[in-house]
């Protein structure tokens, strides 16, 4: 077992969803606004996307304003779409910036289909 951050845990320091039900919590309108705002911008931004066996990763620039809207976006989709799972790697000299999307089975289709992704 590692030790990180003061608390022990086991070789997979990654955060568990307990959530399997594969629905998005927000009224037509707010999915809307949110796909016009927060998902169109980091959409555009996006530099590089990998397929991952439960999931998606996508590169972005490393700068803060990728980070507070990366950030955003996670704080809102933890809201609507807890079935989410959420992992991010920021390099520390602001080169690059990956934003992990991971679930159970049909996540990768919920998020082509619903985020556009």
């Amino acid at each position: 077992m590692k030790k990180q951050n003061g608390s022990v845990c086991s070789d997979d320091c990654t955060a568990k969803n307990k959530s399997d039900q594969m629905s998005c919590k927000l009224t037509s309108p707010e999915l809307q606004k949110r796909k016009e705002t927060v998902i169109a911008s980091l959409k555009q931004q996006i530099l590089e996307k990998k397929e991952l066996q439960n999931g998606y990763a996508f590169k972005f620039k490393g700068t803060d304003e990728i980070l507070d809207e990366l950030t955003e976006f996670i704080k809102t989709e933890r809201e609507c779409c807890d079935f989410f799972t959420f992992a991010m790697s920021i390099g520390g000299d602001k080169k690059e910036a990956w934003l992990e999307l991971t679930g159970a089975n049909g996540v990768k289709e919920f998020i082509t289909a619903e985020l556009g992704f």
